[in-house]
C-alpha cells in the first residue's frame, strides 16, 4: 500500500522517500507560514479564494493581493480595500511581480 510522499524507482525497486516539509511546500501549504489567500477575490460568506490565478490571459480575476490567511482575517474593510488598490496600482512592470506591503506605514511627524 503507497502511503503519502514521493516514490522513486531505483533499479526496479519503489523506495518511498518522505514528503518535503520545507521550503515553498511549507510556504504555500497549509499550516503555520502557508495557506495564502486572494484578499482581492472575496467569496461568498466572507471567505477567501485560494492566492494565485491560473493565467493573466484567460483569467477573468484581477492582479492577486496574496497575504497568509491569518493576516487576511485580521485585517480590516479599509485595510483590504487600501493594500489591493496599492498592489494593482503598482503594477507588473517588466512581468516581474511588485512587492507592495500590506499594511502602509503612518508617516512620522
Amino acid at each position: 500500500m503507497l502511503m503519502d510522499g514521493w516514490y522513486v524507482l531505483i533499479r526496479n525497486v519503489v523506495v518511498a522517500m518522505p514528503k518535503p516539509t520545507g521550503g515553498l511546500t511549507a510556504w504555500f501549504g497549509k499550516g503555520p507560514k502557508g495557506d495564502w489567500v486572494d484578499i482581492g477575490a472575496k467569496k461568498k460568506k466572507g471567505k477567501f479564494q485560494a492566492c494565485g490565478r491560473k493565467s493573466t490571459k484567460t483569467s477573468k480575476r484581477k492582479y492577486p493581493k496574496c497575504v497568509p490567511r491569518a493576516t487576511a482575517n485580521r485585517m480590516t474593510k479599509s485595510q483590504i480595500r487600501s493594500a489591493v488598490k496599492r498592489k494593482r496600482a503598482a503594477g507588473n512592470p517588466g512581468g516581474k511581480p511588485k512587492n507592495v506591503r500590506t499594511f502602509k506605514r503612518k508617516k512620522k511627524k
